[in-house]
């Protein structure tokens, strides 16, 4: 430890990224990517964005931005705010909208991220344990707290929480924010965005890396009460003014702009994720049931981690945690048909050993 170090960052525990592996030629399903590209309306918004104007500051308020998602979501500009990656949203939620002195309630097993804010922002994390499906189990959040995170669907496990459970935990917490992490929503679920007028204390966030294809801009949003959007604005004035670059803001406008694309590509991976957990339960692994871009995958008779170290031996790469009662799961992110067939071709391999 460098001894220029400050107390604060003696004592933290960094979030650990997804690998991103160097090597060629290998199957890559551990980051939850999305396997097909992003709209080629997209890519001309951003070359159309490359010239001279790079010298010039992007707008502050992503106004075009926040137009296109009210227009989306049936809300106005107002409720919106952007940020780089739904990471800095989440950050600046945690910072500016969690009641410090107070513990804030997440699963058990979710993001690790929010343990790791707690850690950064000096905030009491309380993981409420899920039950022995690995659900959700809503009343558990009625106990006092100073704010309620959970992702929905939740990752890593993909099982998601019908929206009429999320309001009950909504409604449950009057005085407290309520963040709801909607980064793989759009693979099956229904977002809670539509509550957002009915209830002062929801925040939803959104990513555009998933199931919009764009994990490389790093673009990020929430919607909710003008309250909670104003001191989220008071925190990233605070902090960063300019969170989103011009190539960033042109290339999510024009991805809200093609919805046939994006209908398109989600309903190939919802596809290849039916095909895929069918073919892992014939293999003998217990899938837990997804809304989410990946599986998360346990078989009876073999080790997690004796499987992702055999699957990496074949140049296939998948996420496994070594942590409390996930350490025999896999967390595999739903790839192209090919990808998903040299999977599964890899773990009849493995598995007939």
């Amino acid at each position: 430890m460098s001894r220029f170090w400050s107390p604060l960052v003696r004592e933290l525990v960094p979030y650990v990224p997804g690998e991103q592996p160097r090597m060629a030629n290998q199957v890559k399903l551990n980051t939850n990517e999305n396997p097909f590209g992003p709209s080629p309306k997209v890519i001309e918004a951003i070359r159309s964005e490359v010239g001279e104007n790079l010298r010039l500051y992007p707008d502050p308020e992503g106004l075009k931005l926040k137009q296109a998602l009210a227009s989306y979501h049936g809300v106005e500009p107002g409720q919106i705010f952007l940020g780089n990656g739904s990471d800095e949203v989440l950050a600046h939620i945690f910072q500016g909208l969690f009641q410090h002195g107070e513990p804030v309630l997440f699963p058990d097993v979710t993001y690790s991220f929010y343990p790791v804010y707690c850690g950064l922002y000096g905030i009491e994390g309380r993981p409420v344990p899920l039950n022995e499906k690995f659900e959700i189990d809503v009343e558990d959040y009625s106990q006092p707290n100073g704010g309620v995170i959970f992702p929905n669907p939740n990752a890593p496990t993909g099982r998601y929480l019908p929206l009429e459970a999320v309001e009950q935990i909504i409604a449950a917490n009057p005085d407290r924010v309520v963040v709801v992490d909607e980064a793989y929503v759009d693979f099956g679920g229904q977002t809670a965005i539509t509550l957002v007028n009915r209830y002062p204390n929801l925040l939803v966030s959104q990513t555009l890396s998933k199931a919009r294809s764009l994990a490389g801009l790093r673009v990020g949003f929430a919607v909710g009460h003008r309250d909670l959007i104003e001191g989220l604005e008071r925190i990233k004035d605070s902090f960063n003014s300019y969170p989103l670059d011009r190539l960033a803001l042109a290339g999510a406008v024009a991805a809200y702009e093609d919805e046939a694309w994006f209908e398109e590509t989600r309903q190939a991976v919802m596809g290849e994720r039916q095909r895929l957990t069918a073919e892992l339960e014939s293999l003998g692994f217990e899938v837990l049931p997804s809304k989410a871009n990946f599986v998360f995958t346990r078989h009876p008779l073999h080790s997690g981690e004796v499987l992702s170290q055999s699957l990496r031996e074949q140049g296939i790469i998948v996420r496994h945690f070594r942590k409390a009662r996930i350490e025999e799961f896999l967390r595999i992110t739903i790839g192209r048909e090919d990808q998903n067939d040299a999977l599964l071709k890899a773990l009849r391999n493995i598995l007939g050993r």
